[in-house]
């Protein structure tokens, strides 16, 4: 497993997103720290600092989706629902195909951060899923037996 990956724990984050009764600044450090790449490795950008002044305004629906459109810039938000007492968010990539054609990844909580950072930290182990080979690889050897060479007849 590469470093990225094993930096990445998505199923021990859900199960926080999903245990949590509300959004806090140690939560929000975890995500921070475990899911996402493009905040860590963008620097002080417009778009970084826009996020972080969400954060610290504790303005946390406007962080989570400023967050999955940093983050997730191929990934819209499809729905949002609230229904008996739970809020249900779907990402998707095609958001103008029908639901039936669409694969979409959908999470739900009580919260609608909670639902939403959720769906964000699925869509990152989906991700981690995708990057793996599904046969292991065969590593280069360094000391080849022999050398390239080129043997064509320019007459």
């Amino acid at each position: 497993m590469t470093a990225a990956l094993r930096r990445l724990d998505p199923p021990s984050l859900g199960r926080q997103l999903r245990a949590a009764p509300a959004m806090t600044r140690p939560l929000t450090s975890d995500i921070i720290d475990n899911a996402c790449r493009c905040l860590r490795s963008l620097g002080q950008s417009e778009r970084t600092a826009r996020v972080i002044r969400l954060i610290d305004a504790e303005a946390w629906t406007d962080a989570a989706l400023a967050l999955m459109a940093l983050e997730l810039p191929m990934w819209q938000v499809r729905r949002i629902a609230y229904d008996e007492g739970e809020w249900h968010c779907a990402l998707s990539r095609e958001r103008e195909l029908p639901d039936w054609l669409d694969a979409t990844v959908e999470a739900r909580h009580a919260d609608l951060v909670l639902a939403l950072l959720s769906a964000f930290v699925e869509v990152r182990e989906l991700a981690a899923d995708a990057t793996r080979p599904s046969v292991p690889s065969a590593h280069p050897m360094l000391d080849l037996p022999y050398e390239p060479l080129a043997c064509d007849n320019f007459r």
